[in-house]
């Protein structure tokens, strides 16, 4: 006999597989829209990982605490502590203005004002604390770091830099982190049903846009 209750398990665990299926998809476009990184410029190149570096190194935690201010399952919160630990703990910013600095690509002025738009624009969603949908936010964006790393790395290695632990590291623990903060969403998921209305991907097409952004700033938009 099928209940009230199976049908809505069963909606809820469709609504989950649709969101991750969107979230991987998105992942794989943007990957397939970045220019071939032997064909940027020096110029592209430090830019590229100058805003990447203006962006991520006084953001990601704070992003990432916002979803653990966001979430109600003790699954979902548990998940996100242990990514911010060992945030703080191996001090991945330092990663960051290392592997920066080598690349000569510390960021400027100008590499801040080329992603405030879009990087206020994530900040003040983030601020919204709707659990589902910074966790849809920070899974697409651990999937595409993982993926971005070797990227990132030829850019710096394009610059002269033999400084790679930065990209090294995400490399490999990104890919625990993404499937870490799927299992979190399915279980915010559970516990906080989506409405009909809400767009679940309104943080990953903010985010996507200030990623597109790094790459390719439009300075005619600022």
């Amino acid at each position: 006999m099928t209940t009230v209750s199976s049908i809505t398990e069963n909606a809820s665990q469709a609504l989950e597989t649709a969101v991750q299926q969107d979230v991987e998809r998105a992942i794989e476009d943007l990957m397939a829209w970045l220019p071939d990184s032997k064909e940027v410029s020096s110029d592209q190149r430090r830019g590229i990982i100058a805003r990447y570096s203006a962006v991520l190194e006084g953001n990601f935690i704070y992003w990432m605490t916002g979803a653990y201010l966001a979430v109600s399952s003790e699954e979902s919160r548990s998940i996100i502590i242990e990514n911010l630990h060992e945030e703080v703990r191996d001090s991945h910013p330092r990663m960051l203005r290392e592997f920066a600095l080598a690349a000569h690509a510390i960021p400027t002025d100008h590499d801040a004002i080329a992603v405030h738009r879009d990087l206020t624009n994530v900040r003040l969603f983030v601020g919204r604390l709707s659990g589902v949908q910074i966790l849809a936010m920070m899974a697409f964006f651990e999937g595409f770091i993982q993926k971005f790393m070797a990227y990132l790395a030829d850019l710096a290695a394009a610059q002269g830099s033999a400084e790679f632990v930065y990209t090294d590291v995400h490399g490999v623990c990104d890919v625990a982190h993404t499937a870490g903060l799927f299992r979190a969403l399915g279980a915010e998921m559970a516990l906080n049903p989506a409405e009909p209305e809400e767009n679940l991907l309104e943080g990953v097409n903010l985010l996507r846009t200030l990623i597109q952004t790094i790459v390719e700033p439009d300075s005619t938009q600022r």
